[in-house]
């Protein structure tokens, strides 16, 4: 099957509309990922079949519970889920936030090539930086605990942390502690014969 194909009956799968000129720059976007990471190493998965379901569609399937506003992507990497929710929802302000200047470079140049005006690149560790935001999502960053403490801050008053999760013990979700309360939520990503989660963290107000 072809990636056109892929992601377009992956789409629809999901529910999400996309329009042409989104579906082809999520596919430019794999395209500059396949390039770059043969020089940089910019993520494990190698084949761009495998990066339409492992990158794309992995992202979009949190999309129902991404709200169009504004939104930190912590750990971002090489840009995921961030730029695709960018794609998706084009007035969605995304920060992409790493500490990895390779990754980053590869971002912005992404973002740039992609004409993404709503995308800000931002080379820091979560612990440094200091923009809170309504939402806060993170793939794969750390333990929730872990998140919690080291990216908590980011989020503002009422706002909601998206947690993108594979496999996820009882004990882990156990860590998570008062003030913090957090919702599970199963994902079926197309093609993909795998577990994946997404927790909802949110801040209870005294």
């Amino acid at each position: 099957m072809n990636l056109e194909r892929m992601l377009a009956d992956g789409a629809r799968t999901l529910g999400i509309e996309l329009s042409s000129a989104q579906q082809q720059q999520l596919l430019d976007y794999v395209g500059l990922l396949n390039k770059w990471n043969k020089a940089y190493n910019l993520t494990a998965v190698r084949e761009p079949a495998e990066m339409v379901v492992r990158h794309l569609l992995d992202s979009l399937s949190v999309l129902p519970h991404v709200q169009a506003t504004e939104i930190v992507d912590v750990g971002t990497g090489a840009g995921i889920p961030g730029i695709p929710l960018a794609i998706a929802l084009p007035a969605l302000k995304v920060t992409l936030l790493d500490s990895n200047g390779k990754k980053t470079r590869f971002a912005k140049q992404a973002a740039l090539e992609l004409g993404l005006a709503n995308v800000e690149v931002v080379q820091a560790r979560a612990e440094q930086y200091r923009n809170a935001s309504p939402q806060v999502i993170s793939r794969a960053f750390a333990s929730l605990p872990d998140m919690l403490d080291v990216a908590g801050h980011l989020l503002a008053p009422g706002g909601r942390m998206l947690a993108m999760k594979a496999a996820l013990t009882d004990v882990e979700m156990a860590g998570v502690q008062a003030p913090w309360k957090a919702e599970r939520i199963a994902l079926t990503v197309p093609g993909l014969d795998e577990r994946r989660q997404l927790i909802i963290l949110t801040r209870n107000v005294a």
